[in-house]
């Protein structure tokens, strides 16, 4: 069976704990275009990026616009930190899910020696309504150490909690660099099977990129493959096993490459997409107007492999 199938999403269901299975379930068929698909929208970039992001589209810098976005567009959920979670979410819950983020960072610092440290707990998720928790892990970090025993302590409070846990698998630091990017192939990949043996439930991964001249830095074999896009994005969702994969969608793109880099997660056996500035940076009418296309693109291209 292809990873990210119907089929498969449905066996992976089958083997997760009671609290687990049901906030996944609610988040994959009950909520957003359904039949075994995410459509996430995070709202986190005011911490990670600052408020630069909003911009494009003043409106969005009321987060009550992204929240009433998730809700009416009808998403599978909304990600966001405990701040707004606290402040707005109450208004909407019940009529859209909720991934509570639990550790950010802000980009004022080199991402060099990145590390996101915890702001929140799974007891607050519990509080608050959540179905998800979703945490950022920098692979390559110079700190990956301290990254990794934080996110110990996070995935068993999930599992005590009946909590899914969706890492945000970021290559990040000076190694990473020095071997071809943080969205090379080769990073990317080691981002998708880290994430999956560390425990994640889901996935969120960016989109491989193939350049040449740096990918010949890469570790090997990767500094000898010669790869699509496309399928290096399928060797990374197989690479994430029995965790769900949904991809970034980054800075905002032109519509073409949005719905073309949801296609491609899907068709590499993917479950979904976790597009954020390429939604909301647009005024509202545009915005549905594309989400309308992702839900289109997505449920087109589920894969339903016996």
């Amino acid at each position: 069976m292809e990873a990210g199938s119907v089929t498969e999403q449905k066996s992976l269901l089958e083997r997760l704990p009671a609290g687990k299975k049901a906030r996944l379930h609610r988040m994959l068929y009950e909520f957003g275009p359904g039949n075994g698909t995410l459509m996430l929208l995070p709202i986190d970039q005011g911490i990670e990026h600052g408020p630069r992001d909003f911009f494009p589209n003043p409106a969005s810098k009321d987060p009550d616009y992204q929240f009433r976005l998730a809700a009416e567009a009808g998403y599978s959920a909304i990600a966001c930190q405990i701040g707004m979670a606290e402040k707005y979410y109450p208004d909407y819950a019940g009529q859209v899910p909720l991934i509570l983020k639990v550790n950010a960072k802000t980009d004022i610092p080199s991402s060099a020696h990145a590390f996101s440290a915890c702001n929140a707990s799974v007891e607050d998720a519990v509080r608050l309504g959540a179905d998800a928790i979703g945490y950022t892990l920098y692979v390559g970090s110079p700190r990956q150490d301290e990254d990794l025993a934080q996110l110990r302590e996070v995935r068993e409070d999930c599992d005590r909690f009946g909590m899914p846990l969706v890492i945000w698998s970021y290559p990040r630091g000076e190694a990473i660099d020095a071997k071809g990017g943080a969205t090379s192939f080769y990073a990317i990949d080691y981002a998708a099977r880290l994430a999956m043996e560390m425990g994640a439930d889901v996935v969120k991964i960016n989109m491989p990129t193939i350049n040449p001249e740096k990918d010949r830095d890469a570790q090997p074999p990767y500094n000898e493959m010669e790869v699509t896009a496309d399928e290096a994005m399928r060797q990374c969702v197989e690479s994430a096993g029995r965790a769900l994969v949904v991809l970034s969608g980054g800075s905002k793109v032109d519509d073409e490459t949005v719905l073309g880099h949801a296609r491609s997660v899907m068709q590499a056996g993917g479950s979904g997409v976790i597009f954020g500035r390429n939604v909301w940076q647009r005024e509202w009418n545009d915005a549905l107007e594309i989400i309308g296309k992702i839900k289109e693109t997505l449920l087109a291209n589920v894969s339903r492999t016996p």
